[in-house]
């Protein structure tokens, strides 16, 4: 089986490399590459995480690694070194930038100057940081999208050039706004600049401020400038699901007790208002257990579907210890999985058939299997591997890679390999049955990304080259989890005048990253 996912990923990354490079993505069936629609700029699916800028290569860089492909990962780091640009008229969603090809870079950067070296001798020589200097000039471009913003939550896109779009939408949704903090604060820590952690913390905080007194729930699309709930559904899906993620992953890299504490509150609320069915996972009468779309502010349910992407919850689980109600949910999605062979984007769980029917390729439930035997080491979730991986052979394999399905049921296709594919679902894949890889050692401690990248458990992250910026930044939350966090324009922060708080900051920052660059040059 481990072969087999070793040929997966290839097949599909030696078709993007013959037939799309230096493109974002491969069209499968086509046999083509694809790159952003810039004949209809309206047309997010697309533009949100294409930007004209190698994106599968860039995202696929640390699955070589842990393929063990050195020479192959050599010779792609060198291609993104001389041809990766990000000085591109491109529109790009924020969140997708930075989990992608942000991400892909600091993860590169760090298997090539890890001093342990696990994965045997990655460096390349003459390498001189250019990863790094890459992924922090992708990162300044993206700071504009935390500008004018009153809540200091940021704007969803940004123009790589241009920065933030003149007829840009005030709405963004929990996840997207919520989710920077992993990469932005690694960033951070590895050049001595607080001004990524800063951004990306100063969104959470003001995100955490705006749930309910009543249920401690988030909603899942706010208005930046108003604070007020676009969308009051609170769910474990789309818009939400890697918010909680990153509270808890933020905290195990980098030791902050507010986000474990924000994490643990969170936590409690889920299992209080979304999980629905018997107590005990195994046990008693009644459904097994599920989470629901709720309004956040009641706890009632808004709907009777989930989405394929909370599948990713019982991954989370395993971290946080409650391997029980992990095993639980990871059945429930496998069952789906078992009768279509593969996740339909949408679920209804009432009418027990799909709302949603395509599905793209997606981790999450490859991800909640592998973390599940590694908690475990039940050899039930080789199995479920072993099922996932033959269906996607059976369903999806086409003429150049693998193809989304347009259909669950007909098993009809779409022409997009997204760059996930390879840089998560193969990964996560070819580690279930790789008993003997370096991630696997004890003495080598990771963390996933959201989007699958490998970064070790360092201490360099858990130490700040900086005192904080603003002295609000203290003492935000009380020993209780009840704890209210202020918006960013309130509380202990009230002495500093709007514009310096948001304003200077930033400015001064840019000139700052200008003048580093031209140093760098």
């Amino acid at each position: 089986m481990r072969g087999m996912a070793k040929e997966m990923f290839y097949f599909g990354y030696e078709n993007y490399m013959k037939y799309a490079f230096p493109e974002d993505e491969l069209n499968p069936i086509d046999c083509q590459g694809r790159g952003p629609d810039v004949l209809n700029p309206s047309n997010i699916n697309i533009n949100d995480v294409l930007g004209n800028y190698s994106l599968t290569l860039i995202d696929t860089l640390d699955t070589l690694v842990v393929l063990g492909n050195v020479s192959e990962f050599h010779r792609a780091v060198k291609l993104v070194i001389d041809t990766v640009s990000f000085d591109k008229d491109s529109t790009v969603q924020v969140f997708e930038a930075n989990i992608r090809i942000l991400g892909g870079l600091i993860s590169a950067h760090i298997l090539l100057t890890d001093s342990k070296q696990p994965f045997g001798n990655v460096g390349l020589e003459d390498y001189d940081n250019e990863l790094l200097h890459l992924a922090h000039d992708l990162a300044v471009r993206l700071l504009p999208a935390f500008e004018n913003t009153s809540t200091g939550i940021p704007y969803p896109r940004v123009n790589l050039k241009s920065g933030v779009p003149p007829d840009s939408i005030n709405e963004t949704c929990t996840a997207g706004a919520g989710s920077l903090l992993v990469e932005f604060g690694i960033l951070s820590r590895l050049i001595g600049d607080s001004t990524f952690e800063w951004v990306a913390r100063r969104a959470v905080r003001a995100l955490w401020s705006l749930r309910s007194n009543e249920t401690g729930l988030l909603g899942n699309v706010v208005n930046i400038q108003t604070g007020q709930w676009v969308s009051k559904q609170s769910g474990l899906g789309a818009g939400m699901d890697s918010f909680y993620e990153y509270l808890l992953k933020s905290y195990i890299l980098f030791g902050e007790k507010e986000d474990y504490t924000m994490f643990k509150a969170a936590y409690e609320s889920i299992q209080n208002h979304l999980r629905r069915g018997r107590e005990e996972c195994n046990e008693g009468e009644g459904d097994p257990p599920l989470y629901v779309n709720v309004n956040m502010f009641n706890g009632q349910i808004m709907n009777t579907w989930i989405d394929s992407l909370q599948a990713f919850f019982p991954g989370l689980q395993v971290l946080v210890g409650d391997v029980e109600n992990a095993i639980c949910l990871h059945a429930f999605y496998y069952a789906i999985w078992k009768r279509f062979g593969a996740l339909p984007e949408r679920y209804n769980w009432q009418l027990q058939a799909p709302d949603v029917l395509f599905y793209p390729l997606r981790p999450e439930l490859v991800e909640s299997t592998y973390l599940l035997y590694q908690a475990t080491k039940n050899p039930f979730y080789l199995h479920v591997g072993m099922d996932i991986l033959e269906s996607l052979e059976k369903y999806t394999k086409v003429r150049c890679g693998y193809a989304t399905l347009h259909h669950v049921v007909d098993k009809s296709k779409e022409d997009r390999m997204e760059s996930f594919f390879l840089s998560e679902t193969c990964k996560y894949l070819y580690l279930l049955f790789d008993e003997d890889n370096p991630l696997h050692k004890s003495e080598n401690k990771y963390i996933f990304t959201t989007e699958g990248h490998v970064v070790p458990i360092d201490k360099r992250f858990r130490e700040k080259q900086w005192k904080d910026m603003l002295p609000c930044e203290e003492a935000l939350l009380s020993d209780q989890d009840t704890a209210r966090l202020p918006p960013a324009n309130t509380s202990n922060c009230e002495r500093i005048p709007d514009e310096r708080r948001y304003a200077l900051p930033l400015k001064s920052v840019y000139m700052r990253q200008i003048d580093q660059m031209v140093g760098l040059v």
